[in-house]
């Protein structure tokens, strides 16, 4: 649940009656991560996995790069927009959880352009030399700037980026936050507003996403 939901529950509630119908295969999905998750809320969630979908189908993106899979509930939105030949890098270190996305991949109509792995972020950027058209980050606030700086030499002019959690519950608001996480996502989102290469955007829903796109 997002600092904005606890706000106001009644307009996120009027907001998902009028979004789009989630699939089936995300229902189910979603029921489960809260049966079987001790931190369900981490969840991407209908509202921003609507949104997901619709920029991914916007883009009709090749190669596609997530960072922080948790239950693959966002991994799976990104894949309704992927084009035809296209493919998703999904990115996790939680050995314990990779049951849970691994059962939906291999259900979706849409597992033969999953790529999941068990593997850290940053060595992947490290050695990587593919180039992707859109990364959604959701994963350990204390890497997110390291992140930036990673990703942006595997971005090319039209990429878009997302790093989500970035409003962290208002406390992106402290002037001298003492928690590092805090200082880590104001970092971020002063390197993105900053950066002449990209063109930005915090959007206000749940918990703040940094919508980014590469000039």
């Amino acid at each position: 649940m997002s600092f904005f939901e606890e706000k106001n529950p009644e307009m996120d509630r009027y907001l998902e009656n009028h979004a789009s119908a989630e699939p089936e295969i995300l229902k189910k999905l979603r029921r489960e991560t809260f049966q079987k998750t001790t931190q369900p809320h981490m969840i991407s969630g209908y509202q921003q996995g609507r949104l997901l979908t619709i920029i991914s189908k916007i883009l009709q993106p090749k190669n596609i790069l997530e960072i922080g899979t948790f239950t693959g509930y966002a991994t799976l939105c990104l894949t309704e927009g992927l084009s035809k030949d296209g493919k998703i890098t999904t990115l996790d270190v939680n050995e314990d959880l990779a049951y849970l996305p691994k059962k939906y991949f291999s259900e979706s109509e849409y597992s033969h352009q999953i790529d999941f792995r068990l593997q850290d972020a940053k060595e992947f950027l490290k050695e990587t030399n593919a180039f992707f058209d859109l990364i959604f980050i959701d994963a350990d606030k204390e890497n997110y700037a390291e992140y930036f700086r990673l990703i942006k030499p595997r971005t090319k002019s039209g990429s878009v980026v997302m790093f989500d959690n970035v409003l962290w519950y208002g406390k992106v608001l402290e002037e001298q936050p003492k928690q590092k996480s805090t200082q880590i996502i104001k970092e971020l989102n002063d390197l993105a507003a900053k950066d002449d290469d990209f063109e930005n955007l915090i959007l206000p829903l749940r918990d703040g996403i940094n919508l980014l796109r590469r000039k």
